[in-house]
């Protein structure tokens, strides 16, 4: 990883182009065709949920998706709108309108391509786990709390957005559940979750929307007092053409309130789409171009707010769906935005026609998914460290924001991390005698005598502002009697901060008051080069700046006896 050099912008589709054959675009069709019509019921249901029309999940698919599979880094990524960003799409809108969601995803297309042309492609791999699955665990949770009133058929119009008054509207209206509906719902949900038991390649929603579809259509025609809401009795006669671009309105402070949403979808997209990337490298051996892959994110979410579109990243079950029917170049993703474009002209009267709570089931089902119940059960034999950061990310995201579990998750994780750092950081105390071999393989033991008067401190980890208080507890605990050399020994330290280097400079003018030498020994050649730019070797004298123990001790030795025999 670097924060320089060229930019790293490298599509997939210009290489797997220069070797394409017949038989590679036969496998890529057909790929492209399953995933289009997997694609579709997903995309109208993350719409509806997100707060959008059905047209708006399907132009974001086509566009959206189109663009990560031209310019993506990844040879079998399928982009488009998927579950994670529900939640925080649904809040933008409810507070700042359509407008203020295509500005905040248009800041977050522009931040996913500086993090491409900064290299953090590789960074964001970095994030831990267990925050990862915190928030996709609790945007699980969410997206099933926000489809009961669909599912069940409850009829209610103004739902409360937070998770715990939402839940008590529910409870205090369940008397009004709506039979047929609810039967509607469980019966797809019973399809969506049969249907792989008969075979994987067989896309279960579909299958559950279009039997559900039917069935609804003929009970709606020939008993219309079992009535089931459809898309068409909630969102009217939909338009088939794809929207002109619309621009919007720039202002600072609109700019600086959509700021956080915009930042938590930049990151939201990037952790999504480099792990399905991921996954997907691991099942067909390819390697994605990490940084490449976040400029093509980028540049689709830049461009799709024009066209009235919520935010794109990859989506795994897409992207599997793609590799298990032999999508192996991007030409399958291509192709599966065309198939979605098909389907948009000249399908979308048929679109009016699904029940509202078929799409439900398919949220349930999606919900269930990506909930990592199996994960999470996992996790929770690991470290308590990593359970609290589990815990509190994902309570966080169900009755907070996304927001605001991944800013406290990712602080709390660093908080943990430094602790356990700290706490592994050791800093022992010789006199008398040393073993240089002592926490080497060496077999060879050399123990070194050391004069009455020489103290060693050896720092064993990395030297940072944690650990620098650590070493200065550690030296006033042993300054009882004051010696006449003190050698701090490095060889095991990786990396220095600046507050250690604070401190280590207190240190050594403190000891020069008090007539007491600081010899350095076995500095890195890095940590040497920080402590050089801070003037410590001057400080304390370049030939008290030892390679290795021996010479340190040696050196040690000769000033104490200078010392205590001046004349001699």
């Amino acid at each position: 990883m670097s924060l320089s050099g060229p930019i790293d912008f490298k599509p997939k589709l210009f290489s797997a182009l220069k070797n394409y054959s017949a038989s590679r675009f036969k496998s890529d069709f057909v790929a492209g065709i399953v995933v289009g019509i997997v694609a579709l019921p997903l995309a109208v249901a993350f719409a509806i949920a997100s707060g959008v029309s059905p047209t708006v999940g399907l132009v974001t698919a086509i566009i959206g998706g189109f663009l990560v599979s031209a310019l993506g880094g990844c040879s079998v990524q399928i982009g488009g709108p998927t579950g994670a960003f529900i939640i925080i799409v649904y809040g933008i809108i409810e507070t700042f309108g359509l407008e203020g969601l295509a500005l905040a995803t248009f800041m977050a297309g522009l931040i996913l391509v500086l993090m491409g042309l900064f290299h953090l492609g590789t960074v964001i791999k970095f994030i831990p786990y267990p925050i990862v699955v915190g928030f996709t665990a609790g945007i699980a949770l969410t997206i099933f709390s926000t489809q009961m009133n669909d599912f069940f058929g409850l009829g209610l119009t103004n739902v409360p957005a937070a998770f715990i008054p939402k839940w008590g509207t529910y409870f205090s209206n369940f008397g009004n559940i709506d039979s047929v509906t609810t039967a509607v719902a469980v019966i797809s949900l019973v399809i969506i979750i049969a249907v792989p038991l008969i075979s994987k390649k067989l896309p279960g929603a579909l299958i559950a929307i279009v039997i559900m579809t039917t069935a609804v259509w003929f009970l709606n025609n020939f008993f219309p007092e079992y009535h089931v809401a459809t898309i068409g009795d909630r969102f009217g006669s939909m338009a088939t053409d794809i929207p002109e671009p619309k621009g919007f309105k720039l202002s600072m402070e609109t700019i600086n309130l959509l700021l956080p949403s915009a930042f938590t979808i930049a990151i939201l997209g990037s952790i999504e789409s480099l792990l399905s990337a991921t996954v997907a490298d691991g099942v067909t051996g390819s390697h994605t171009r990490s940084n490449t892959e976040l400029i093509g994110q980028g540049i689709a979410n830049i461009v799709v707010p024009f066209f009235g579109g919520i935010p794109v990243t990859g989506a795994i079950a897409r992207t599997m769906t793609n590799i298990t029917n032999g999508g192996r170049t991007p030409v399958a993703g291509i192709i599966h935005a065309i198939v979605l474009l098909l389907i948009f002209l000249f399908m979308m009267p048929l679109i009016n026609l699904v029940p509202m709570a078929c799409l439900a089931a398919v949220l349930v089902m999606v919900s269930y998914n990506m909930s990592g119940w199996r994960t999470v059960r996992g996790l929770l034999k690991n470290p308590k460290g990593d359970v609290t950061v589990l815990a509190v990310t994902f309570l966080l995201t169900v009755i907070f924001d996304l927001t605001i579990a991944i800013e406290i998750g990712l602080l709390l994780a660093i908080i943990l991390f430094l602790r356990r750092v700290t706490e592994n950081t050791q800093i022992k105390v010789y006199s008398e005698q040393l073993d240089v071999a002592e926490g080497t393989e060496a077999t060879t033991h050399e123990v070194l005598d050391v004069a009455n008067g020489v103290q060693i401190y050896e720092i064993d980890g990395p030297f940072f502002f944690g650990v620098a208080t650590k070493f200065d507890e550690m030296m006033r605990s042993t300054m009882g009697d004051k010696p006449l050399v003190r050698i701090i020994r490095m060889r095991k330290v990786p990396f220095i901060d600046a507050t250690a280097v604070h401190n280590l400079e207190i240190l050594i003018r403190s000891s020069q008051e008090d007539g007491i030498h600081v010899v350095l020994s076995g500095v890195n050649p890095s940590v040497k080069e920080v402590l050089e730019h801070a003037g410590i070797d001057k400080l304390i004298g370049k030939d008290h700046v030892c390679p290795h123990i021996t010479v340190a001790v040696r050196m040690a030795n000769r000033l104490v006896s200078q010392l205590e025999n001046p004349s001699a």
